[in-house]
Formats: structure tokens, sequence, C-alpha cells
């Protein structure tokens, strides 16, 4: 039996009883009269278990709680992968925070991460130091403009915007009206009216060089709207899914690919060669033909031909490196 399995043992005991002598704890948890003192100690420190000693009854109970007393709670048992992935992805956060309103609440919320991290016989420091999440290729933003473009969202507020074009590198000013922020593939971005081009647009936001809140109340654009516009193509750079794409991987890569979700309305199939076909509906080619070349000569695109034919001139400019 290990700590944590102890611990609802006598969590179990001390309700389904009321009042546990010591002798009853070290038997039926098979435990050293140390051992069992080590758990008790944790539970009360650690837990906030208003366990309590009655030297006239000769046993252990539960004691009354005080209304302003810190609540008890007894750890998981374990952690499935979504689970351990949200808690160690919160304390990533909590520990690169940048100083501000969050300051003074952020230590007892690292402190509570830290208790539920602990499991069984294992500290939170092993936990943090064997599981480990990784965030690659994320961009630095400005803390001051995406506290601006936050506060302008929330509020139904317009923006002006200084936006950087990494295709053509260059910025143009332009009024938004924000409507939602996302977080996607480790990187923010907002999606926006944009007024100079009268239509929505994704805004990454590491390319805001500048914003400002105007008094100007934001463009509504209802929900259902957004998931059309810019939900049902492929990846960041979606809009209305125009076309699909048609993916053809090799056996071999077959077997990773399968497992990978590239959209939410995609189709797929195994060939009787083992051969595996993929389809994915876009708007942009952009984001979805990098996502292709990462897997070299292990992938055909089958169609359109338009999709082929930027694939193909992509791998052409490459060969030349070489």
């Amino acid at each position: 039996m290990d700590r944590t399995e102890r611990f609802y043992k006598i969590d179990q005991m001390l309700n389904d009883r009321k009042l546990v002598p010591i002798n009853d704890f070290l038997y039926e948890l098979s435990v050293s009269r140390a051992t069992f003192k080590r758990d008790l100690e944790y539970l009360r420190d650690r837990l906030n278990a208003p366990i309590e000693w009655n030297r006239v009854a000769g046993g252990y109970r539960f004691g009354t709680v005080e209304s302003h007393a810190p609540k008890y709670g007894l750890p998981g048992l374990w952690f499935n992968a979504s689970e351990i992935h949200a808690l160690l992805t919160m304390q990533h956060l909590l520990a690169n925070i940048q100083p501000g309103l969050l300051g003074p609440h952020i230590q007892p919320l690292q402190s509570r991460l830290s208790l539920l991290l602990e499991s069984g016989d294992h500290t939170a420091t092993e936990v943090q130091s064997r599981i480990k999440i990784l965030h690659a290729t994320a961009r630095q933003v400005a803390p001051q403009y995406f506290e601006i473009i936050s506060h302008a969202l929330l509020a139904r507020k317009r923006l002006q915007i200084t936006h950087y074009s990494r295709s053509n590198d260059a910025e143009t000013e332009r009024e938004v009206s924000p409507q939602r922020l996302v977080y996607y593939r480790d990187n923010w971005y907002l999606d926006a009216w944009c007024h100079l081009r009268s239509g929505l647009r994704s805004f990454s936001i590491d390319t805001i060089r500048h914003g400002s809140m105007l008094d100007t109340p934001a463009k509504a654009v209802s929900a259902n709207m957004l998931d059309k516009i810019l939900g049902s193509g492929y990846g960041i750079f979606s809009g209305k899914a125009k076309q699909t794409a048609l993916l053809r991987f090799t056996p071999e890569r077959a077997r990773w690919v399968a497992a990978e979700s590239w959209h939410p309305e995609q189709r797929s199939k195994f060939e009787k060669d083992g051969y595996y076909v993929l389809e994915i509906p876009y708007s942009d080619d952009r984001e979805l033909i990098m996502d292709i070349l990462k897997y070299g000569p292990d992938v055909t695109v089958i169609g359109p031909d338009s999709l082929r034919k930027r694939v193909k001139e992509a791998l052409t400019k490459a060969l030349k490196h070489y």
C-alpha cells in the first residue's frame, strides 16, 4: 500500500468509526508507528486534515473545522495524460508570469499546485523533474500590447494597431474590432474584424508592433460567423474552406499520422497496401504546406493540382540549397 492509498484508508477509517485507536491504524495499514506518525503529520500540515487525538477516549478523530480554516482535501491517486499536462502547464505559466496584478496571488496558487502534484510516495519536485512539458516555437509577446488587446477585447472597443507582415516585411496601420484571443501551437492570435480590409482576419500577437484602444465601440461578429469564416479551414491561416487536400502517406509514416488530428473535419482511410489517405479542408495553404513538407518523401499530394504545384515548387527551391 503506497502513501496515497494509506491517506485514503486513514480518511475512510475516521469517517466510518468516528474514533480510531492507533493500534487499529497500525494493523490495517501494515505500517510502523513512525510511518503512521509521518502520514498523520503530512495529512495535518500539508492537506489541512483536522485530525486530533482524544486522550480520554484513547483514539484519533476528525475535529471541528473552523469556518476560516483551510479546506481539507486528499490528493488524487494519479493523473491521466490531460490532467498532468494541465497541472504542469499551469506551473510553467505561473513560473514565467511577469509582475502584475496577479503577483500577490501567485505563490498560494503555486503551493496548491505542488500539493496536487504530490502522489503516492512521489514528491512534487520528483514529478516535475521526471515529467516535462516542452513548449517549442513559442514567440515572445510584448506584455503591454497583450494587456491593451485583451482589455479592448473585453471592453468591446476598437483597436488601432501597427501590424507587421512577415511575408512582405512591411507595416500597416489598421483599425480592428477584436473578437477573441486564440492560443494555438504555443502562440497567441487575435481574431478581429479588420476595418481596412472589411473582413475577418487573424493577427499573430507578436506581429503587433503598437496598439491603442479607441473609444469607438467594436463591431460585433457572432460566434457562429467566427467559426464559419475562421474555424473551418486548416490551421491558424484558416478561412471558409474552399478546397480539400488529398494526402497519401507511406505505410511506414502512416503508423504515426493515423494517430494525429490535423483538422476536426478531416476524413481518412487505409488502403489495402498499407498507405494512409488523409482529406483536409483548407482555405489558405501556407501552414498546410509547412506540415506537408516536414514529412518529406513519406507523403504525396494527390490533389488538388494547385497544392501539388505549390509543394513541388517548395521542394525544388529547397533542393537548390544542396
